[in-house]
């Protein structure tokens, strides 16, 4: 094949893919309107409900992914050697932001989990 029926393969099927993405997004919303309409419950209270630790979830996560690039980064250059082959340590980078970011998620769900136990079990 050549490179131009390549790339109009590529962009028919990229477009088809798109558009399967958003019949079913919208196909799973509709789903569950019609679920909570046969329970009883009104979707669009449940739309616009607040949600408090959002932004304290996106700052742990953040920060934890910062911490972890900072460890990575003063692991490689400190601490781990080198390899003479002319690899570099990259595995260690995505590995501790990875684990850094899950800690800082952790700590959310745990702030969030406290404060719900706190609040609820006093009714």
């Amino acid at each position: 094949m050549h490179e131009g029926q390549l790339a109009i393969i590529w962009l028919l099927l990229s477009t088809l893919a798109f558009f399967m993405l958003v019949f079913g997004l919208r196909y799973i919303i509709n789903k569950e309107n019609m679920a909570m309409i046969e329970k009883g419950l009104n979707p669009k209270e449940f739309a616009n409900r607040p949600a408090p630790y959002k932004n304290l979830k996106w700052a742990l996560l953040l920060m934890g992914a910062g911490i972890g690039l900072f460890l990575a980064y003063l692991l490689d250059n400190f601490a781990l050697p080198h390899r003479f082959d002319g690899g570099d340590n990259a595995p260690i980078y995505f590995s501790l932001i990875a684990i850094g970011a899950g800690a800082g998620l952790f700590g959310s769900y745990r702030m969030e989990k406290k404060w719900w136990d706190e609040n609820k079990s006093g009714k």
